[in-house]
């Protein structure tokens, strides 16, 4: 599906210093003015909205700095994903800043559950704390605050997910209606961005920029702080790419800033973990801070406690930090091993089971762990190309986690059979869930009976941005793709593509020659090089499908002239100093 924006390009171009693809690409990231378009090329911290922007920060500071003034013993609690553990290391450390008596506790995923609990809020009155202050949770939790308000505790929220509600009846000039009410906790503050009367100007912000916009508000006007909130941007960058939020608006901003601090070098803890998963910090990404420091601090939530990743966080010596660094890496490679297992489970199950053509697929895994399903079913939503709920055996019942495709509202169809689950919640493209045992057939039964798909919803869709011939990617115009990272969700890498591109001969890339580096002919005659990185096979079998099944050694032989039609990505690839354009297929057909 090619994006079809429109604008005056050529003027977009001109007055930004940008070639008019560029200009496309960035109206195909839904900008519909110049000054936005200059905002995402140039944006700098300066363009970031004041934290006072927020409802209740006034309140929120004031009950902080009260509890330090007092000396009161504050507890902050998070969560036991990276957002949550990043928003929880952003108020520890800068409570302790500003002199406060400070500890924080991030939940135990299997036993505690997501957020506040009853067992936490009445740990936290033995162990005499006066304020709680949540991050990243607590706006779901009226009842765990009115709890907290009891038992002599004040709690101010910081969160940023949706805030439940309830319809009511009201009258109105028209006669009666239904509105919504929000449900807040009764805390002493409530920051959440999603807040109807929250006046922020980006809604789409995670955990750890809300703790981070309150630490702004805490020391401002203090010059002793800036290298504390310097060193924040770091975390604010990790948690933004990590929680999946869209790479838009004051996100760009903050993550392409703590970017900077990571690549000169920043927080001990995270030197560490690239340091053991061999990793350069001048050439960090958002890439290599969503797949691969993110998974090993997600990976202690999963398979031990998320404290751990914390304490690599705090590390204050390098040996204390890498000893951390270390334990945490095992535990991620532990986790990509089950993973692997538990997929292969999965497509057993799915074989065994004859679910092929069950456009909705419930797969019932019982001994792979509960923490693993939500990774195990947007595998397998990725190879089938449908909407997949993965269930285990938990330590409370059945529970499951599942991931949805564009065309198929996986919360919504979870609301016309909740009679099943003991409880559920979600999104369109994810839901977590759980059930008893008996109930997994007939879940199975009438998702697929009532799910309304159609053979064209499961045809998976491509977005490209332009339709552009091989020849025009050039390195010049792959220099100027470097201004638009960083990239992720709502800013992906701009993909091109060419019908029937002319592939002259190929060689095998890497140690298990599972890549390939092609010759291609552009349509001007000129010669130009693509690679491929991954399903090589998928690549010959389709090359043998069309040509026959000698084409494939004829194409290594270099008697190639075989035309397949590709989507593409374009970048500069550095390799011994030396910078060139890279042109990588991503789609073939």
């Amino acid at each position: 599906m090619v994006a079809a924006k429109k604008a005056d390009f050529e003027k977009w171009a001109k007055d930004l210093g940008i070639a008019p693809v560029v200009a496309r690409i960035i109206r195909n990231r839904e900008i519909t003015e110049e000054e936005q378009a200059r905002k995402f090329l140039y944006g700098s911290l300066a363009d970031c909205y004041s934290p006072w922007l927020m409802r209740d920060m006034d309140k929120a500071v004031e009950a902080v700095q009260q509890a330090i003034r007092q000396g009161a013993r504050i507890r902050v609690i998070g969560d036991y994903d990276v957002d949550g553990i990043c928003a929880a290391y952003i108020l520890k450390r800068g409570f302790s800043f500003l002199g406060a008596q400070v500890d924080a506790v991030i939940p135990h995923r299997i036993h505690d559950g997501y957020g506040l609990n009853d067992h936490l809020i009445e740990t936290a009155q033995a162990d005499g704390v006066e304020l709680i202050v949540t991050c990243d949770n607590g706006i779901a939790a009226a009842k765990q605050v009115e709890l907290a308000n009891r038992l002599g505790m004040q709690v101010v929220v910081t969160d940023h997910h949706e805030v439940p509600y309830e319809v009511v009846q009201q009258a109105n000039p028209d006669g009666d209606g239904e509105v919504r009410r929000e449900i807040l906790p009764p805390a002493v503050a409530v920051v959440d961005p999603k807040r109807v009367e929250c006046t922020y100007p980006f809604k789409g912000i995670c955990g750890g920029v809300v703790a981070f916009k309150l630490m702004q508000a805490l020391t401002e006007g203090r010059d002793d702080a800036a290298g504390l909130r310097e060193e924040f941007l770091e975390f604010a960058a990790l948690s933004t790419v990590c929680d999946v939020m869209e790479l838009v608006d004051e996100n760009r901003i903050l993550v392409r800033e703590g970017l900077k601090r990571i690549q000169r070098g920043g927080n001990q803890g995270l030197r560490a973990l690239l340091e053991v998963n061999a990793l350069e910090p001048r050439a960090v990404s958002a890439y290599h801070l969503g797949f691969v420091i993110g998974p090993c601090l997600n990976a202690t939530g999963r398979l031990d406690t998320a404290g751990r990743a914390l304490e690599l966080l705090c590390s204050e010596t390098k040996a204390e930090a890498m000893r951390a660094a270390g334990e945490l890496k095992e535990l991620n490679d532990s986790r990509k091993n089950l993973t692997v297992r538990g997929v292969e489970e999965a497509e057993d199950y799915i074989e065994r089971q004859r679910l092929s053509e069950d456009r909705v697929l419930v797969l019932f895994l019982p001994e792979v762990h509960e923490s693993l399903a939500g990774i195990i079913a947007g595998r397998i939503r990725e190879q089938y190309n449908k909407p997949v709920i993965v269930l285990t055996r938990g330590e409370e019942g059945v529970k499951g986690s599942g991931r949805s495709i564009e065309t198929y509202s996986m919360y919504d169809e979870l609301c016309k059979v909740k009679e099943l689950f003991s409880k559920f919640g979600g999104h369109k493209m994810a839901a977590g869930l759980s059930l008893e045992e008996r109930n997994i057939e007939t879940l199975r039964r009438r998702l697929n009976e009532n799910c309304g798909l159609t053979e064209d919803d499961l045809v998976p869709r491509i977005h490209i941005d332009v339709p552009m011939p091989i020849q025009y990617a050039t390195e010049e115009l792959a220099g100027q793709l470097e201004q638009l990272e960083p990239f992720g969700v709502g800013n992906p890498k701009p993909l091109f593509a060419q019908k029937n591109v002319r592939f002259l001969s190929a060689s095998r890339m890497g140690a298990e020659g599972k890549c390939a580096r092609l010759r291609a002919q552009a349509e001007d005659g000129s010669i130009c090089q693509i690679v491929l990185f991954r399903d090589l096979e998928g690549f010959e079998a389709l090359l043998a499908a069309k040509y026959g099944p000698d084409s494939v050694e004829k194409l290594y032989a270099g008697e190639g002239m075989y035309e397949i039609s590709v989507t593409y990505q374009l970048q500069i690839h550095v390799y011994r100093g030396r910078r060139e354009k890279q042109l990588i297929i991503q789609n073939f057909c």
